[in-house]
């Protein structure tokens, strides 16, 4: 089929965005693990290989849905209240969902899976998606949960539900057919409307947690270790024409040990078995999902955009759990928290991370993980299906784009237009631009990408991207060459690193980014007072 650029209507959307995953996890990416619903979708669309997040779920999320840069929507960090030193930890006035934005074209808004970004999980308030644009929803509000026991953090709509009495719950089936159900009834009860229905799961994010038979398509898959796993990805994603052939892969991390040398190998292995297996069966329910769109005559009219919401994550759950877990199973057993070889993961009865070694090979061939802003924390597969819209031949972009271009790519799609306010309140322009012309052969025009996170900074302007974390000096690649970020070019062109960082800094004073050390202060002031605050929310 020949590219569309005259859909005869505007399109349903669909917004499917994993949650912890690497870049190259899926198989169209290089990944070795099954994706086969993800991989037809690229197959008939387009695959961006240089499509950026923002290294944490919730300021993803508020990026996202608004079109605007995390700090702007007043959740600058995760959803932690921290005003008025601080963000406010949730969304605020001045930005609009992308839910918001479409009901004014009629649309019928859907949510299925993970909200978080509202501070407030008990009360509801107008930070929760059913105060935010959205008509149904179904899901957590918070950051994680356990899979097959999530308690009272389970809701519909206002209302906590207790689905997870099923023997068989498990919550990314419940997110995929819950997904499913809304299309149907959608398609069913207003077939004259289109709708925007976003998936946003938990998975592949800890626990790690998978049903047996699963986790048993695995078995042995990971034996050869990260070591050779990493060195085999990049050679895929050479194949597959998402990697420059003149792009190094990284070495390991150096506090990861060469996989010869790993005291408990079996039990390294059994961690990365689980996390494919949650990563296969999200796919399996996207897979479901497209079909529902297919049996009801739906997909060539919907805009489908499959993303991750972070890198890879190397945390090792050093850190209180009690607000993302039962204590206990369903049938009465103590949960055992926790990543070490007495603890194997995969059932109800563990809550475990895969943790560094192996988010190493998720983020290959990149370096570091979520919550940094260098390659590995912040690039994501990004996967667009629109037959009406851009046609069904394959195609990879190259251009740079990043997650305030959703809203505005949703938006053209839909004929849509992004207002000066919204119900009467005034909110701040968008950031980001369509990428309908790229996807259709147009070339972007060059402008500069930004992202800051717990003072991690970055900005990429053209074929240079200037980077740093939180305390230490700029560094600067040549990303055209040097993608993998591994020869620092800062002091042969201290011009170029002067001239960058006062961009990202006027773009920082902009954007309401809170210095790292002022916030860094305020909790201190904050925990020697009798109501300290909790740590922020490590999801």
């Amino acid at each position: 089929m020949p590219e569309a650029e005259t859909p005869r209507r505007a399109p349903h959307v669909i917004v499917i965005l994993a949650d912890d995953m690497g870049y190259s996890d899926v198989s169209c990416y290089g990944g070795e693990i099954p994706t086969p619903a993800i991989d037809a979708l690229a197959a008939s669309g387009v695959r961006f290989t240089q499509f950026y997040n923002t290294a944490r779920c919730s300021p993803s999320r508020a990026s996202l849905l608004t079109g605007l840069h995390p700090h702007q929507t007043g959740v600058g960090i995760l959803t932690e209240n921290e005003a008025p030193d601080g963000y406010d930890g949730e969304l605020n006035d001045r930005c609009a969902t992308v839910a918001e934005l479409l009901a004014a074209s009629e649309y019928t808004s859907y949510l299925a899976g993970k909200w978080h970004l509202a501070a407030d999980i008990e009360t509801p308030n107008g930070a929760w998606p059913t105060r935010r644009g959205f008509d149904r929803f179904y899901g957590v509000l918070q950051g994680a949960c356990s899979y097959f026991n999530p308690g009272d953090l389970l809701m519909r709509d206002e209302t906590r539900v207790d689905d997870a009495r099923d023997p068989d719950f498990y919550l990314t089936d419940a997110i995929s057919d819950e997904a499913s159900r809304l299309i149907a009834r959608h398609v069913e009860d207003t077939p004259q409307h289109p709708f925007f229905l976003f998936v946003s799961y938990t998975a592949p994010h800890w626990p790690l947690h998978a049903p047996e038979a699963d986790i048993a398509r695995f078995r042995h898959h990971y034996d050869a270790g990260w070591d050779q796993l990493r060195r085999e990805r990049r050679e895929r994603q050479q194949e597959l024409g998402i990697l420059d052939d003149q792009w190094q892969l990284t070495d390991r991390d150096p506090e990861v040990p060469a996989w010869d040398d790993v005291a408990d190998p079996d039990w390294q292995a059994r961690r990365m078995e689980v996390y494919a297996a949650q990563v296969h069966r999200m796919d399996a329910g996207i897979g479901r999902i497209v079909q529902t769109l297919r049996d009801l005559g739906q997909l060539d009219d919907t805009l489908i955009l499959f993303l991750s919401d972070n890198g890879g994550c190397a945390e090792e759950l050093d850190f209180d759990l009690s607000p993302y877990s039962e204590p206990r199973t369903r049938a009465g057993a103590e949960v055992r928290f926790g990543n070490e070889p007495g603890i194997v993961p995969g059932d109800e009865g563990t809550y475990a991370s895969y943790g560094r070694p192996w988010a190493n090979l998720s983020n290959a061939p990149f370096r570091e993980y979520k919550h940094w802003v260098h390659e590995g924390g912040i690039a994501t597969p990004l996967v667009v299906h629109w037959p009406a819209g851009i046609g069904t031949d394959p195609r990879i972009r190259h251009q740079p784009f990043q997650l305030t271009d959703i809203v505005p790519t949703v938006l053209d799609a839909a004929r849509a237009h992004y207002p000066a306010e919204v119900d009467g309140r005034p909110i701040l322009p968008s950031e980001g631009v369509s990428m309908l012309p790229v996807m259709r052969g147009a070339t972007a025009p060059e402008r500069s990408l930004f992202w800051e996170h717990e003072g991690n900074g970055a900005v990429r302007s053209g074929r240079w991207k200037l980077v740093r974390k939180y305390g230490e000096p700029w560094e600067l690649y040549d990303i055209d060459v040097d993608r993998t970020e591994l020869h620092d070019l800062a002091a042969a062109h201290p011009d170029l690193v002067a001239r960058l960082s006062a961009e990202y800094q006027q773009w920082a004073e902009r954007c309401g980014v809170k210095p790292r050390d002022e916030l860094l202060r305020a909790r201190l002031r904050r925990a020697t007072t009798p109501e300290a605050p909790q740590p922020a929310d490590p999801a």
